[in-house]
Protein backbone atom coordinates (compact mmCIF):
# COMPACT_ATOMS: atom_id res chain seq x y z
CA UNK A 1 0.00 0.00 0.00
CA UNK A 2 1.36 3.38 -0.93
CA UNK A 3 1.94 5.80 1.94
CA UNK A 4 0.51 9.27 2.05
CA UNK A 5 0.38 12.20 4.49
CA UNK A 6 -2.62 14.28 5.39
CA UNK A 7 -2.09 17.70 7.02
CA UNK A 8 -4.94 18.88 9.21
CA UNK A 9 -5.45 21.22 12.21
CA UNK A 10 -5.41 19.09 15.36
CA UNK A 11 -8.23 21.08 16.96
CA UNK A 12 -10.66 20.31 14.09
CA UNK A 13 -9.88 16.73 13.07
CA UNK A 14 -8.38 13.75 14.86
CA UNK A 15 -6.35 11.17 12.92
CA UNK A 16 -9.26 8.68 12.58
CA UNK A 17 -11.59 11.45 11.45
CA UNK A 18 -9.02 12.65 8.97
CA UNK A 19 -8.72 9.11 7.65
CA UNK A 20 -12.45 8.93 7.17
CA UNK A 21 -12.59 12.27 5.41
CA UNK A 22 -9.53 11.73 3.18
CA UNK A 23 -10.37 11.28 -0.46
CA UNK A 24 -7.13 10.10 -2.02
CA UNK A 25 -8.39 7.27 -4.13
CA UNK A 26 -7.47 3.69 -3.32
CA UNK A 27 -4.43 4.62 -1.26
CA UNK A 28 -5.27 5.27 2.37
CA UNK A 29 -3.04 7.67 4.24
CA UNK A 30 -0.75 6.07 6.80
CA UNK A 31 0.76 9.20 8.44
CA UNK A 32 -1.03 12.30 9.72
CA UNK A 33 0.64 15.68 10.24
CA UNK A 34 -1.46 17.68 12.74
CA UNK A 35 -1.02 21.37 13.54
CA UNK A 36 -2.22 22.56 16.91
CA UNK A 37 -4.23 25.75 17.31
CA UNK A 38 -2.37 28.73 15.83
CA UNK A 39 -3.68 30.83 18.73
CA UNK A 40 -1.79 28.72 21.26
CA UNK A 41 1.30 30.27 22.92
CA UNK A 42 3.30 27.10 22.05
CA UNK A 43 2.01 25.77 18.70
CA UNK A 44 3.22 22.32 17.73
CA UNK A 45 3.38 19.92 14.82
CA UNK A 46 2.35 16.32 15.60
CA UNK A 47 3.05 13.33 13.32
CA UNK A 48 1.01 10.16 14.03
CA UNK A 49 0.54 6.79 12.35
CA UNK A 50 -2.84 5.14 12.16
CA UNK A 51 -1.40 1.62 11.88
CA UNK A 52 0.76 2.00 14.98
CA UNK A 53 -0.81 4.05 17.78
CA UNK A 54 2.51 4.08 19.63
CA UNK A 55 4.12 6.05 16.85
CA UNK A 56 4.01 9.71 17.80
CA UNK A 57 6.37 12.57 16.95
CA UNK A 58 5.69 16.01 18.35
CA UNK A 59 7.68 19.11 17.46
CA UNK A 60 7.16 22.25 19.51
CA UNK A 61 8.50 25.70 18.67
CA UNK A 62 8.04 28.84 20.85
CA UNK A 63 6.91 31.02 18.01
CA UNK A 64 3.83 33.16 17.61
CA UNK A 65 2.53 31.31 14.59
CA UNK A 66 3.22 27.86 13.19
CA UNK A 67 2.68 26.98 9.60
CA UNK A 68 3.23 23.82 7.62
CA UNK A 69 5.05 23.11 4.41
CA UNK A 70 7.04 25.91 2.83
CA UNK A 71 6.10 28.45 5.51
CA UNK A 72 7.64 26.27 8.27
CA UNK A 73 10.98 26.12 6.42
CA UNK A 74 11.00 29.89 6.09
CA UNK A 75 10.44 30.33 9.84
CA UNK A 76 13.31 27.93 10.60
CA UNK A 77 15.68 29.89 8.35
CA UNK A 78 14.74 33.14 10.08
CA UNK A 79 15.43 31.59 13.50
CA UNK A 80 18.87 30.39 12.39
CA UNK A 81 19.74 33.87 11.18
CA UNK A 82 18.72 35.32 14.56
CA UNK A 83 20.84 32.77 16.46
CA UNK A 84 23.92 33.67 14.42
CA UNK A 85 23.84 37.17 15.90
CA UNK A 86 23.78 36.03 19.52
CA UNK A 87 26.79 36.73 21.74
CA UNK A 88 28.28 33.76 23.62
CA UNK A 89 31.19 34.00 26.11
CA UNK A 90 32.58 37.22 24.70
CA UNK A 91 32.53 36.05 21.06
CA UNK A 92 30.12 37.22 18.40
CA UNK A 93 29.10 34.54 15.93
CA UNK A 94 28.88 35.93 12.43
CA UNK A 95 28.52 33.19 9.86
CA UNK A 96 30.74 30.07 10.22
CA UNK A 97 33.61 31.89 12.03
CA UNK A 98 33.96 33.65 15.38
CA UNK A 99 35.39 37.12 15.85
CA UNK A 100 37.63 37.56 18.94
CA UNK A 101 36.54 39.97 21.59
CA UNK A 102 37.94 43.47 21.40
CA UNK A 103 38.52 43.56 25.17
CA UNK A 104 42.17 44.63 25.76
CA UNK A 105 44.51 42.11 27.39
CA UNK A 106 46.55 43.00 30.44
CA UNK A 107 49.63 41.63 32.20
CA UNK A 108 51.59 38.79 30.62
CA UNK A 109 48.65 37.96 28.33
CA UNK A 110 49.33 41.21 26.47
CA UNK A 111 52.88 40.15 25.51
CA UNK A 112 53.28 39.40 21.79
CA UNK A 113 55.21 36.10 21.99
CA UNK A 114 54.46 32.90 23.86
CA UNK A 115 58.08 32.74 25.02
CA UNK A 116 57.78 36.06 26.85
CA UNK A 117 54.46 35.05 28.41
CA UNK A 118 56.27 32.15 30.12
CA UNK A 119 59.12 34.29 31.50
CA UNK A 120 59.44 35.57 35.06
CA UNK A 121 58.93 39.22 35.94
CA UNK A 122 62.64 39.55 36.73
CA UNK A 123 63.60 38.26 33.30
CA UNK A 124 61.13 40.55 31.53
CA UNK A 125 62.58 43.55 33.32
CA UNK A 126 66.27 42.83 32.73
CA UNK A 127 65.84 41.99 29.06
CA UNK A 128 64.79 45.60 28.46
CA UNK A 129 68.47 46.52 28.95
CA UNK A 130 69.45 44.92 25.65
CA UNK A 131 68.39 45.52 22.06
CA UNK A 132 67.22 42.29 20.42
CA UNK A 133 67.80 43.65 16.92
CA UNK A 134 71.36 44.83 17.56
CA UNK A 135 74.62 42.94 17.11
CA UNK A 136 77.09 43.95 19.82
CA UNK A 137 80.85 43.98 19.86
CA UNK A 138 82.65 41.87 22.46
CA UNK A 139 83.32 44.60 25.04
CA UNK A 140 79.82 46.12 24.87
CA UNK A 141 78.16 42.70 25.05
CA UNK A 142 80.05 41.74 28.21
CA UNK A 143 79.14 45.05 29.85
CA UNK A 144 75.44 44.56 29.07
CA UNK A 145 75.58 40.94 30.25
CA UNK A 146 76.96 42.01 33.65
CA UNK A 147 74.20 44.64 33.98
CA UNK A 148 71.54 41.96 33.51
CA UNK A 149 72.69 39.78 36.41
CA UNK A 150 70.45 40.05 39.44
CA UNK A 151 70.23 36.68 41.19
CA UNK A 152 71.28 35.79 44.74
CA UNK A 153 74.26 33.75 43.51
CA UNK A 154 77.19 34.56 41.25
CA UNK A 155 76.19 33.57 37.73
CA UNK A 156 78.54 32.02 35.19
CA UNK A 157 79.32 33.64 31.85
CA UNK A 158 78.45 31.39 28.92
CA UNK A 159 79.30 31.47 25.21
CA UNK A 160 77.24 29.77 22.52
CA UNK A 161 78.48 29.46 18.93
CA UNK A 162 76.42 28.13 16.02
CA UNK A 163 78.80 26.61 13.48
CA UNK A 164 78.22 25.14 10.05
CA UNK A 165 79.03 21.61 11.20
CA UNK A 166 77.18 18.32 11.02
CA UNK A 167 78.78 16.05 13.64
CA UNK A 168 77.29 12.90 12.14
CA UNK A 169 80.17 13.10 9.64
CA UNK A 170 83.58 12.13 11.00
CA UNK A 171 85.38 15.05 9.32
CA UNK A 172 83.00 17.63 10.84
CA UNK A 173 83.35 16.74 14.52
CA UNK A 174 84.80 19.31 16.90
CA UNK A 175 86.14 18.45 20.34
CA UNK A 176 89.03 20.22 22.03
CA UNK A 177 90.24 21.94 25.20
CA UNK A 178 91.35 25.48 25.94
CA UNK A 179 93.21 27.03 28.87
CA UNK A 180 91.40 30.10 30.16
CA UNK A 181 94.02 32.70 31.14
CA UNK A 182 91.95 34.00 34.06
CA UNK A 183 90.43 30.70 35.12
CA UNK A 184 86.81 29.62 35.39
CA UNK A 185 86.11 30.82 38.92
CA UNK A 186 85.05 27.32 39.90
CA UNK A 187 86.61 24.76 42.20
CA UNK A 188 87.42 21.66 40.15
CA UNK A 189 87.68 18.30 41.89
CA UNK A 190 90.15 16.06 40.07
CA UNK A 191 90.33 12.27 40.35
CA UNK A 192 93.29 10.25 39.05
CA UNK A 193 93.47 6.61 38.01
CA UNK A 194 97.08 5.46 37.95
CA UNK A 195 99.52 2.92 39.33
CA UNK A 196 102.87 2.99 41.11
CA UNK A 197 104.79 6.25 40.91
CA UNK A 198 101.96 7.99 39.07
CA UNK A 199 99.88 7.81 42.24
CA UNK A 200 102.60 9.61 44.19
CA UNK A 201 102.71 12.30 41.47
CA UNK A 202 98.94 12.72 41.66
CA UNK A 203 99.05 13.12 45.43
CA UNK A 204 101.85 15.70 45.30
CA UNK A 205 100.13 17.61 42.45
CA UNK A 206 96.99 18.14 44.52
CA UNK A 207 94.58 15.50 43.19
CA UNK A 208 91.41 15.30 45.28
CA UNK A 209 90.88 11.58 44.67
CA UNK A 210 93.40 9.02 43.42
CA UNK A 211 93.67 5.28 43.23
CA UNK A 212 93.84 2.25 40.94
CA UNK A 213 91.64 -0.83 41.12
CA UNK A 214 90.14 0.30 44.40
CA UNK A 215 88.93 3.58 42.84
CA UNK A 216 87.43 1.69 39.90
CA UNK A 217 85.42 -0.45 42.31
CA UNK A 218 84.21 2.64 44.17
CA UNK A 219 83.04 4.21 40.89
CA UNK A 220 81.14 1.04 40.01
CA UNK A 221 79.40 1.28 43.37
CA UNK A 222 78.26 4.85 42.62
CA UNK A 223 81.08 7.12 43.81
CA UNK A 224 80.98 10.34 41.73
CA UNK A 225 82.50 13.04 43.93
CA UNK A 226 84.78 14.50 41.24
CA UNK A 227 84.50 16.83 38.22
CA UNK A 228 87.38 15.50 36.11
CA UNK A 229 88.81 12.01 35.83
CA UNK A 230 92.39 11.69 34.60
CA UNK A 231 93.81 8.28 33.71
CA UNK A 232 97.24 7.07 32.71
CA UNK A 233 97.46 5.11 29.41
CA UNK A 234 98.15 1.78 31.14
CA UNK A 235 94.88 2.09 33.08
CA UNK A 236 92.64 2.55 30.06
CA UNK A 237 91.90 -1.19 29.48
CA UNK A 238 90.43 -1.31 32.99
CA UNK A 239 88.63 2.02 32.63
CA UNK A 240 86.83 0.75 29.50
CA UNK A 241 84.43 -1.14 31.74
CA UNK A 242 83.24 2.15 33.23
CA UNK A 243 81.98 3.50 29.91
CA UNK A 244 78.28 3.06 30.72
CA UNK A 245 78.70 4.90 34.01
CA UNK A 246 81.07 7.71 33.00
CA UNK A 247 80.00 8.23 29.38
CA UNK A 248 76.55 9.77 29.95
CA UNK A 249 78.07 12.13 32.55
CA UNK A 250 80.86 13.32 30.26
CA UNK A 251 83.55 12.02 32.61
CA UNK A 252 85.04 9.28 30.46
CA UNK A 253 88.80 9.90 29.98
CA UNK A 254 89.67 10.83 26.41
CA UNK A 255 92.97 11.82 24.76
CA UNK A 256 91.28 14.70 22.89
CA UNK A 257 90.05 16.14 26.17
CA UNK A 258 93.51 15.88 27.73
CA UNK A 259 92.33 13.43 30.40
CA UNK A 260 94.43 10.49 29.16
CA UNK A 261 98.08 11.43 29.62
CA UNK A 262 101.36 10.28 31.07
CA UNK A 263 102.10 13.71 32.55
CA UNK A 264 99.73 13.54 35.49
CA UNK A 265 101.14 16.60 37.24
CA UNK A 266 100.67 18.92 34.26
CA UNK A 267 97.12 17.67 33.60
CA UNK A 268 96.08 18.27 37.19
CA UNK A 269 97.54 21.79 37.23
CA UNK A 270 95.85 22.75 33.96
CA UNK A 271 92.38 21.66 35.06
CA UNK A 272 92.84 23.28 38.45
CA UNK A 273 93.82 26.59 36.85
CA UNK A 274 90.98 26.75 34.34
CA UNK A 275 91.27 24.32 31.46
CA UNK A 276 87.85 23.65 29.91
CA UNK A 277 86.66 21.16 27.35
CA UNK A 278 84.14 21.96 24.60
CA UNK A 279 82.53 19.98 21.82
CA UNK A 280 79.89 20.54 19.16
CA UNK A 281 76.47 19.05 19.84
CA UNK A 282 74.24 17.31 17.31
CA UNK A 283 72.73 20.62 16.19
CA UNK A 284 76.12 22.19 15.40
CA UNK A 285 76.32 24.43 18.50
CA UNK A 286 79.21 24.80 20.94
CA UNK A 287 78.36 25.64 24.57
CA UNK A 288 81.19 26.68 26.89
CA UNK A 289 81.56 28.87 29.98
CA UNK A 290 84.34 31.46 30.18
CA UNK A 291 84.26 32.67 33.78
CA UNK A 292 82.03 34.26 36.38
CA UNK A 293 80.02 37.44 35.98
CA UNK A 294 81.85 39.03 38.92
CA UNK A 295 85.15 38.90 36.98
CA UNK A 296 86.55 42.22 35.73
CA UNK A 297 85.53 43.06 32.17
CA UNK A 298 89.07 42.67 30.84
CA UNK A 299 89.38 39.17 32.34
CA UNK A 300 86.13 38.04 30.74
CA UNK A 301 87.20 39.50 27.39
CA UNK A 302 90.53 37.68 27.58
CA UNK A 303 88.91 34.35 28.44
CA UNK A 304 86.27 34.76 25.74
CA UNK A 305 88.77 35.54 23.00
CA UNK A 306 90.88 32.54 24.03
CA UNK A 307 87.86 30.32 23.33
CA UNK A 308 87.14 32.04 20.01
CA UNK A 309 90.74 31.53 18.84
CA UNK A 310 90.64 27.89 19.92
CA UNK A 311 87.40 27.19 18.02
CA UNK A 312 88.86 28.88 14.95
CA UNK A 313 92.15 26.99 15.21
CA UNK A 314 90.49 23.58 15.61
CA UNK A 315 88.21 24.05 12.61
CA UNK A 316 87.45 20.57 11.18
CA UNK A 317 88.69 19.75 7.71
CA UNK A 318 85.19 18.86 6.53
CA UNK A 319 83.76 22.31 7.36
CA UNK A 320 82.73 24.11 4.16
CA UNK A 321 81.33 27.53 3.44
CA UNK A 322 80.75 30.06 6.22
CA UNK A 323 82.12 28.44 9.38
CA UNK A 324 80.68 30.90 11.92
CA UNK A 325 76.92 31.33 11.66
CA UNK A 326 76.14 33.20 14.88
CA UNK A 327 77.57 33.87 18.35
CA UNK A 328 75.84 34.70 21.63
CA UNK A 329 76.86 35.25 25.23
CA UNK A 330 74.69 35.21 28.34
CA UNK A 331 74.72 34.73 32.07
CA UNK A 332 73.32 31.61 33.72
CA UNK A 333 69.86 33.13 34.34
CA UNK A 334 69.91 36.03 31.89
CA UNK A 335 68.86 36.65 28.27
CA UNK A 336 71.26 36.12 25.40
CA UNK A 337 73.15 38.89 23.61
CA UNK A 338 73.92 38.51 19.92
CA UNK A 339 77.46 39.33 18.78
CA UNK A 340 78.70 40.70 15.49
CA UNK A 341 80.72 37.73 14.22
CA UNK A 342 82.93 39.73 11.88
CA UNK A 343 83.93 42.23 14.57
CA UNK A 344 84.38 39.38 17.05
CA UNK A 345 86.90 37.58 14.84
CA UNK A 346 88.76 40.81 14.12
CA UNK A 347 88.82 41.92 17.76
CA UNK A 348 92.24 42.62 19.27
CA UNK A 349 92.67 43.58 22.93
CA UNK A 350 94.31 46.93 23.57
CA UNK A 351 97.09 45.27 25.57
CA UNK A 352 98.30 43.41 22.48
CA UNK A 353 98.68 46.53 20.31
Amino acid sequence: MASSIVATPAHTLSPPAALASAKLGAASPSLFLALSSPHSSFPSLTLTCCHNPCFLVSIKQPICRAVAGTAAAEVQDEEEEEEEEEVDDGYVKSGPAFTPSTKPKTGKAALPTKRDRMRSKRFLEIQKLRDKTKEYDVVSAIMVMKQMTGTKFVESAEAHFRLKLDPKYADQQLRATVNLPKGTGQTVRVAVLAQGEKLDEAQSAGADVYGADDLIEKIKEGFMEFDKLIASPEMMPKVAGLGRILGPRGLMPNPKAGTVTSDITQAINEFKKGKVEYRVDKTGIVHVLFGKCNFPDDDLVENFMAIVRSVETNKPKGAKGVYWRSAYICSTMGPSIRLNVKRMLEFKPLTSV
